[in-house]
């Protein structure tokens, strides 16, 4: 039986961390779905439409990846999909804090999905989203921190493509 996971987040940019863990997780599962949630707490640089694509072109070499977008609370959207399976990245022992009270909730709301972690790769570990726009707002060097096509999307977001 092929298992769905389901690789949640806001990916406002997508980056090389979380290519690193939707590639690792393609190995694993029949089927993986990278789905963009809206977080209300956060003021994203790109819409999510936009984001969508450039996940989409970001992972176009993995057959059994795709990619889509919910306002759902991610348990609903999970069970609507038939998930077996969320995928969770960790970068270090803060986001496992983080991340167990969010899995305890999630397990709450549907006892038959399963949470699995994923930690990235060292040279990933540092990485953050809010990290890679502030470093890129000032036109500094983020390649080889996000997939080509974030980077060009990023540099004409802050005008200096």
């Amino acid at each position: 039986m092929s298992k769905l996971a389901i690789v949640p987040g806001s990916f406002d940019p997508f980056t090389n961390g979380h290519l690193d863990i939707v590639e690792r997780a393609a190995k694993i599962f029949g089927r993986v779905i990278v789905t963009v949630f809206n977080n209300q707490a956060k003021s994203p640089l790109f819409s999510v439409e936009e984001r969508v694509r450039l996940i989409k072109e970001s992972t176009k070499h993995l057959p059994n990846v795709e990619v889509d977008s919910s306002n759902f609370l991610l348990m609903h959207y999970a069970t609507e999909k038939n998930a077996d399976v969320v995928i969770r990245g960790l970068r270090a022992v803060t986001d496992f804090e983080y991340e167990m009270q969010i899995t305890s909730m999630n397990r709450t709301l549907n006892k038959d999905i399963e949470t699995f972690f994923i930690m990235t790769n060292n040279q990933f570990s540092f990485l953050s989203s809010s990290m890679i726009k502030e470093v890129a707002q000032y036109n500094g060097n983020i390649s080889g921190l996000v997939p080509e096509v974030v980077e060009q999307a990023l540099k004409k977001k802050f005008n200096y493509a």
